[in-house]
């Protein structure tokens, strides 16, 4: 059975995060999320500079949550995030793991 997940996409994902940070092509597919215009736009992690929402390992990612928290459009990055399976980084206030626990929850209720 085919991937449900365009190969272009496919290809995107596969990229070193380094090169997904910096390459304005793999964040193009992000593209407006309302009649208001592109949700990117309004982001504060825009005016912040990504490697903050791209911890190491080792780094924590409490300083990346606490500017999505003020954030205007963390609903539509959270959305953006779940709807298309981001692995890495911060997306909408929460991290990799918390995303992942999200939707087990949301998915698999007890």
């Amino acid at each position: 059975m085919p991937s449900a997940t365009p190969p272009v996409e496919e290809f995107r994902r596969k990229l070193p995060l380094p090169d997904r940070i910096n390459n304005p092509d793999v964040l193009a597919p992000l593209g407006p999320s309302s009649a208001e215009g592109n949700w990117r736009d309004r982001a504060l992690c825009a005016q912040t500079g990504p490697a903050l929402f791209f911890p190491e390992k080792e780094e924590s990612p409490a300083e990346a949550k606490r500017v999505c928290g003020s954030c205007e459009v963390r609903a539509p990055c959270l959305e953006y995030a779940l709807e298309h399976n981001e692995q890495f980084g911060v997306w909408g206030g929460l991290s990799e793991l918390e995303r992942r626990r999200l939707k087990r929850r949301v998915f698999n209720p007890s």
